[in-house]
């Protein structure tokens, strides 16, 4: 057994695929994980709860017996969950799924993402919910169902978010939300309270909609009903959850004002925090709350490192890495857009990849990471110029993260330190807000406590110099294909 000092704190995420547990004690240290995945259907529309839970059950039930190894169940204090942003489910008075769970990934809802967008236009300059409703938000997803199951609509009690459903059935509590889920639900995150075009527009009681609190807000203990199907104390302290994104923001440490974080994995995601709320008429960003009052701005970029495996086999990245670090920088111009259009940091739906012809495979490996870290570079100079506040360090994550010589280009095109972290999930996450105000005095001294750099990279002086060269001429290649029009503004 650990020392009595040793407070555990659990996290759960949900993801599109399968479940992740995880014990952390208040060290850092991962004391125990589990995982599972589930079948996923091919139109990526729909999903069971019951069998969320049923995973999520045996992950627990397996996480548990290794954790009881190590520490007593007497020190375990909190528990929290995270899930995919979009995806809800519609629930009966007895709390009972009347819908499936209608994944963010579903893209039937494109008549009602239109409805919801007009409807929100007619709102102030000044509202403070979203606006650029598609088929991956919620609130489109509740609307589609409404308007082609209308037989089951009398049976609707309330709508929960993936992370509440789970919360609900851990705790006995329901009817809760958090920030972060709300916000392309249509919460307005300024007047705290569900603006009145919902129902009035779009004919959806805003009594199905949920009382929202800060994430990581203590909720309840677990229930013994869920304690027998999870083998969880009955005292352990559940929170308020937040979405995916925003928990692995937490685990990377980006948690204070002008801290960034960038994962890069299929696609270049960038989130940070500011003291004041990013407006964005072009719509590149958006902007959740923070837990203590602050605002968390991100973009997500159609461009990311899914041409690593499209184009290269995995056993070769290492020798491809190596060559490709004595030819940086280089003076080609990528930029490795792998479909049609772009979304962040500008947008174009014209958009198409572009680099030189004739180039050998370490040549363009090089070239388009490269093409990706101008677009980082553009990205926190957009938010900067949007925010008018300083991005003040930058924390990273993702698959690309963990390859050193993308990681020295691109301290070196942004002319910043860029730090890794260990232990980089959702479920991480997930634990850290747990504890937050469970344990610790707030997010910023979980994540002190709970959170370890793993690595800092330097930006090289005489690299940088040549870097901001390219830079601007890859700048002005975008402009010559009509892709970025004026300043970031």
């Amino acid at each position: 057994m650990m020392s009595s000092q040793s407070a555990v704190f659990l996290g759960i995420d949900i993801g599109t695929q399968g479940v992740r547990t995880l014990a952390v004690n208040e060290h850092g240290q991962i004391l125990a994980t589990a995982d599972r995945t589930f079948p996923l259907d091919k139109q990526r529309q729909e999903q069971s709860p019951k069998q969320w839970w049923q995973m999520m059950s045996l992950c627990l039930l397996e996480m548990v017996e290794e954790l009881k190894k190590q520490v007593s169940p007497t020190y375990w204090r909190t528990v929290s969950v995270t899930s995919t942003s979009g995806t809800v489910l519609a629930l009966d008075q007895n709390d009972q799924p009347v819908s499936p769970a209608l994944m963010y990934s579903d893209s039937r809802p494109e008549q009602e993402a239109k409805m919801c967008r007009e409807a929100v236009q007619q709102q102030p300059p000044d509202f403070g919910g979203y606006r650029s409703f598609n088929t991956s938000s919620a609130l489109p997803e509740v609307l589609w169902y409404v308007r082609h199951h209308p037989e089951r609509a009398e049976r609707i009690h309330r709508w929960v978010h993936a992370t509440d459903y789970l919360i609900g059935r851990l705790s006995g509590v329901w009817g809760i939300s958090d920030y972060t889920n709300v916000l392309k639900t249509g919460y307005d995150l300024l007047q705290h309270q569900w603006p009145d075009y919902i129902q009035s527009q779009l004919g959806l009681p805003l009594s199905w909609f949920p009382k929202v609190v800060a994430p990581g807000t203590p909720l309840g203990t677990i229930t013994p009903e869920a304690s027998a199907a999870t083998g969880l104390p009955v005292h352990l302290q559940v929170t308020a959850g937040m979405t995916d994104g925003c928990a692995s923001q937490v685990a990377s440490g980006a948690i204070a004002p002008g801290e960034w974080n960038t994962t890069i994995g299929t696609t270049l995601v960038i989130k940070g925090v500011t003291r004041e709320r990013v407006v964005d008429s072009r719509g590149r960003f958006y902007s959740h709350k923070h837990p203590q009052g602050h605002w968390m701005p991100g973009g997500a970029s159609n461009t990311g490192s899914d041409w690593v495996s499209k184009d290269y086999r995995h056993e070769e990245l290492g020798e491809l890495t190596e060559k490709a670090e004595k030819l940086t920088p280089t003076s080609w111009l990528a930029y490795p857009l792998q479909g049609k259009g772009e979304r962040f940091p500008f947008v174009a739906s014209e958009a198409v990849g572009f680099e030189p012809d004739g180039l050998r495979p370490e040549e363009r490996f090089a070239a388009r990471m490269e093409g990706v870290a101008y677009l980082e570079r553009l990205a926190y100079e957009t938010a900067e110029s949007l925010s008018g506040e300083q991005v003040k360090a930058v924390y990273t994550a993702g698959g690309a993260s963990q390859n050193n010589t993308w990681l020295q280009i691109r301290s070196s095109v942004l002319n910043r330190l860029v730090i890794r972290m260990k232990n980089i999930s959702g479920a991480m996450g997930a634990a850290i807000l747990s504890a937050s105000q469970s344990y610790y005095s707030g997010l910023q001294e979980a994540v002190s406590y709970l959170v370890t750099v793993e690595k800092q990279v330097e930006p090289h002086p005489q690299k940088h110099e040549v870097y901001q060269e390219r830079y601007h001429q890859f700048l002005e290649r975008l402009r010559e294909k009509g892709y970025l029009a004026g300043d970031p503004k």
